[in-house]
């Protein structure tokens, strides 16, 4: 597959279900994945999505902007940087944010995400 549209396709299956149900988003994470948000540090599938549904807003819409990828060594990992904004329930002002993530090929041929830094842009 063109690992553009590989990327393109996890990117809006990433952001549909964090939008739509972040709980959902477990079957992405393994045990020795670490997520940044924002400067914390968390690892663990079950510890990033208990980080991603505590978040203190429940509803939210992301819009992005622009997909990059590059690929990642030679066990056929890929790398994702992510730009756009996410509107909040409720807030006037979308935030800008940029989003990193490393995926990884499983054996059945899907991808987890081994790396993934968040953070918000400020103007």
């Amino acid at each position: 597959m063109d690992p553009d549209a590989l990327a393109k396709a996890f990117v809006q299956h990433y952001y549909s279900t964090f939008d739509a149900n972040r709980a959902g988003l477990a079957n992405l994470y393994q045990d020795s994945s670490m997520l940044t948000f924002e400067g914390q540090k968390t690892q663990g599938a079950q510890n990033i999505v208990a980080k991603l549904t505590g978040l203190p807003f429940q509803q939210c819409l992301h819009s992005i902007q622009t997909v990059d990828c590059q690929p990642s060594g030679p066990g056929g990992g890929m790398l994702v940087f992510v730009s756009g904004q996410i509107q909040l329930a409720g807030e006037q002002h979308a935030l800008k944010f940029s989003q990193m993530f490393h995926l990884m090929p499983t054996p059945q041929g899907s991808f987890y995400v081994q790396n993934d830094i968040f953070r918000l842009n400020y103007a």
